[in-house]
């Protein structure tokens, strides 16, 4: 059975969707976040939620400025001569929110710790970081 080359292209990109639906179902049914993982009593995992929450709804505003200030950055490297100390000023204000955001995020993990000491492994970069945690 020989198939064109328009009929395989559908065929693939809805073998690549079936396959990324799986990993994406996968993630969320491990519970991706640490604190999750983690043996944890249901009310520290009431508050580690509520936390979480707080943490996202305060660092919202800087997330947005982050997204804004890249844009702008990008719009500076679009430029058919761009400006070096434009450039490098806009990075300077994005170090400056990545700094703000950092600290918070800090805050975050220690009081997650407070709650609970289980909750705070597996909070760093790489290994208990689950897919779509945003801390």
């Amino acid at each position: 059975m020989r198939f064109s080359r328009t009929a395989l292209v559908p065929v693939l990109l809805l073998a690549v969707l079936v396959i990324s639906l799986g990993a994406v179902d996968s993630a969320w049914a491990r519970s991706g976040c640490g604190y999750m993982n983690a043996n944890v009593a249901p009310e520290q995992s009431a508050q580690l939620f509520d936390l979480k929450q707080q943490f996202t709804n305060d660092t919202a505003g800087l997330r947005k400025q982050m997204v804004v200030k890249r844009t702008e950055l990008a719009a500076l490297w679009q430029n058919a001569t761009p400006d070096q100390n434009q450039i490098q000023a806009k990075q300077q204000e994005i170090n400056a929110l990545r700094d703000q955001l950092q600290a918070k995020r800090t805050a975050f993990q220690v009081q997650a710790q407070k709650i609970s000491p289980q909750a705070g492994m597996g909070l760093g970069r790489g290994g208990g970081r689950g897919h779509g945690c945003n801390w």
